[in-house]
């Protein structure tokens, strides 16, 4: 499934603390903490783990710099939002939840 990089929290971590780390390790963007903005707390369902409900800060950067697939990444997808709200290799929370909300639909 595609998804936007993540992870879990590690502790005493913030969740702007955990997108600036795991930007970085994942697919090799760094950020100053005043870069990222935050665009809320995301619920639903997980999309590799079965019968597991995920809340996922999310927020949103800008950068010129080309990311790259590192650590567990294995390959980048870059997609038209609306065209991802039908295909079935999005991850659930971003397809069902993430872009809709933001697409305003």
């Amino acid at each position: 499934m595609f998804m936007q990089p993540g992870g879990k929290l590690e502790p005493g971590e913030s969740p702007q603390a955990a997108v600036l780390r795991e930007v970085q390790e994942e697919v090799g963007l760094e950020f100053g903490a005043d870069k990222v903005v935050s665009l809320g707390l995301w619920k639903g369902p997980a999309a590799n783990e079965a019968d597991t409900f995920i809340h996922a800060h999310l927020f949103s950067a800008q950068t010129s710099d080309t990311p790259s697939a590192r650590a567990e990444i294995e390959e980048l997808l870059w997609i038209d939002p609306a065209a991802a709200l039908t295909r079935s290799d999005i991850a659930p929370l971003l397809r069902d939840k993430v872009l809709p909300g933001l697409l305003g639909r």
